[in-house]
């Protein structure tokens, strides 16, 4: 654990990428949700690298110049692996957590090379035109767990994806409390005008995957 200068108000948390270098993520002590990398944003950043989209060896690289949006973003993490792998990248979240994913956007830039990342404020629901024409990819981790903000959420999801858009969303499936049915409200909801595939785990990253985490590809059907 790492004391900042500014006493101890964050911790780094270390995400090792293929290549041997490692993002580093401050995390808060104290705080809600967006201050910690939870385990679906490693998943999903891991799955990021896999070798159907990036592999030097074979001179594949999906990400290269694509355009990124990465919704409730946190500490950044997934928008963050993205960007050091070629991706033109802005990752959202309200405004209280801008700070901390401008900290992590500083503390990583030496490991983007070709792609880039910025941090803008977007609340779920509301006007999306500053992140238009419609991105290659929308990531999200770890969204889908307050009831109030699934229809908002998927609003976003609406506005934002053109008929070439791939969402990818990764959530951890929680068993307790109101969790199930906000999940099932928010994919009923969202296959009104969506289609989803659930990506195997053998598509994910071997060391980084779980049971309980699930990889969706998601897009508007046509």
């Amino acid at each position: 654990m790492a004391a900042d200068a500014d006493g101890s108000k964050y911790f780094v948390r270390e995400i090792e990428k293929n290549n041997g270098c490692a993002l580093k993520l401050k995390q808060c002590y104290l705080g809600d949700v967006g201050c910690v990398v939870w385990d679906a944003a490693i998943v999903l950043a891991k799955y990021l690298e896999t070798k159907q989209f990036y592999d030097p060896s074979r001179g594949v690289n999906v990400w290269a110049g694509r355009s990124v949006v990465e919704l409730g973003a946190g500490t950044g993490v997934v928008g963050l692996m993205a960007a050091t792998l070629g991706a033109q990248v802005t990752v959202t979240d309200l405004e209280d957590l801008q700070t901390l994913l401008r900290v992590n956007i500083q503390e990583n830039q030496a490991l983007i090379s070709s792609g880039s990342i910025t941090a803008k404020v977007l609340k779920w629901g509301e006007d999306v035109s500053e992140f238009l024409p419609p991105p290659h990819y929308v990531l999200m981790a770890d969204c889908i767990y307050y009831e109030q903000s699934i229809v908002p959420l998927v609003e976003s999801l609406k506005l934002l994806s053109g008929p070439e858009t791939c969402i990818i969303c990764c959530y951890e499936q929680r068993t307790e409390g109101v969790n199930p049915k906000v999940e099932r409200q928010f994919f009923e909801l969202l296959r009104e005008h969506f289609s989803c595939e659930e990506i195997p785990t053998d598509r994910q990253d071997p060391e980084f995957s779980s049971p309980d985490i699930h990889i969706l590809h998601i897009r508007r059907k046509v």
